[in-house]
């Protein structure tokens, strides 16, 4: 295939250096290596997952917000009960945010927990307690962004389009571009390769082999259908160069590196309003977390920062409660 720079300016997202194979059919040539290797199995364990079984758009929507941020094994783990709590938009609109938290416990960055509450309100409230389907309402809503809104009309309605989370943006930059992409860029090329048949296939494919096989450190590249077939730009170049850099790195949809998770304002975060959840935080609780959490004064201010995002209450002495 070679290692050409991709020109995603075309009216399909990709035009330019590919004069001497057709974009369509290089495509094409993509997506049976792709699907070869999903058919072989290998993806098995993964479509049995409750969000894949499924079409229902509320249950890929709460799926799509716990996966941002929180590994696939434990939101196998709280993604049924959770719906089976909060079945519709309405039940979670019903609830109170305090009630959402604790249903929410566990899962981590716990904003995404109140700005679903928020969504499921305003889609009782605007749309009939119906999710719309349109990707300029659905990028309206609390919490949606452009990767969350393609995701529901791919997954729960098999709508053709790209769908750009940090495993396809390796799969994108390595092995099709060959080359750092921007978010335009990522996200044509994503549009462009998408089947008229099958897209919802097609979309879970391409993150399964991020995952599975293109991942962010110590990539599998002798598993991966694109370099078996000799399809992946990365792997030509690194054979030209051992030194070549990885396009993946600082491209679109990729993700950084996240500091250390022990000892970070974030853990404590997380144990302060998993302390809530089994009760009020009185000042005596309050310093007893202070005492090995680096003192009071930090613990007051991040308790101070979550009342402040509508994640705890103070109640007027000295202490904090779910709202």
């Amino acid at each position: 295939m070679g290692a050409r720079i991709l020109d995603a300016s075309g009216p399909r997202g990709l035009s330019g250096d590919l004069r001497d194979h057709p974009f369509d059919v290089e495509a094409r040539a993509l997506r049976r290596a792709v699907f070869a290797w999903t058919d072989s199995g290998v993806t098995a364990g993964r479509d049995a997952l409750s969000w894949r079984a499924t079409r229902e758009p509320w249950a890929v929507l709460v799926s799509e917000t716990m996966l941002a941020q929180t590994t696939v094994a434990r939101v196998a783990q709280r993604h049924p009960a959770f719906l089976e709590r909060f079945p519709t938009p309405a039940a979670l609109a019903q609830a109170s945010r305090g009630e959402v938290l604790q249903a929410w416990s566990g899962l981590g960055y716990n904003r995404r927990a109140t700005q679903l509450h928020a969504l499921a309100t305003r889609v009782v409230a605007e749309h009939g307690g119906a999710l719309p389907r349109s990707l300029p309402a659905l990028l309206e809503l609390p919490g949606v962004g452009p990767y969350t809104a393609r995701a529901l009309l791919c997954f729960a309605h098999d709508e053709p389009v790209g769908v750009v989370d940090t495993n396809v943006g390796r799969v994108l930059a390595r092995a099709v571009a060959g080359r750092r992409l921007s978010a335009r860029e990522a996200q044509g090329l994503a549009d462009a390769l998408v089947p008229r048949r099958d897209p919802r296939r097609w979309g879970l494919a391409l993150m399964d082999l991020g995952s599975l096989c293109c991942r962010a450190r110590r990539p599998k590249c002798g598993s991966c259908p694109l370099e078996v077939a000799g399809r992946c730009r990365f792997v030509a170049a690194r054979a030209r160069d051992a030194h070549s850099e990885d396009p993946a790195v600082g491209s679109a949809g990729t993700s950084a590196r996240q500091s250390a998770f022990k000892g970070s304002d974030r853990e404590l975060r997380g144990r302060l309003l998993r302390a809530a959840c089994a009760g009020p935080l009185r000042p005596p609780l309050l310093a007893d977390l202070a005492s090995g959490e680096g003192g009071a004064p930090r613990v007051a201010r991040l308790a101070e920062r979550l009342a402040a995002e509508g994640l705890l209450v103070a109640d007027g002495q000295g202490g904090y409660r779910l709202p």
